[in-house]
């Protein structure tokens, strides 16, 4: 079953020499929306979403997943499945 996306109606404000839109208090706490957000021209429209998002380093990444703890004992084995010289039809 598609669900169709909700449609909301929104009126530019003004603010200083620019314009704004306010959004919903329910949509803001249902998408996690804080400032500061990007926003991101697409083929669609426009995205709005977290800055935060984007600001991992390699090294705070690193450290996030040395945190996890996770064992990769089976990685060996998963890499010797044979898969690499499957054709896929790629």
């Amino acid at each position: 079953m598609e669900t169709q996306p909700r449609v909301r109606d929104a009126k530019l404000i003004a603010i200083g020499n620019s314009k704004g839109v306010r959004i919903p208090k329910a949509l803001l706490q249902k998408y996690g929306l804080k400032n500061p957000i990007l926003i991101e021209e697409t083929e669609k429209g426009l995205l709005l979403r977290n800055k935060q998002e984007n600001t991992f380093s390699w090294e705070e990444t690193y450290k996030a997943m040395a945190a996890e703890k996770e064992r990769w004992d089976d990685l060996d084995a998963t890499l010797a499945d044979g898969l690499e010289d499957e054709d896929f039809g790629y």
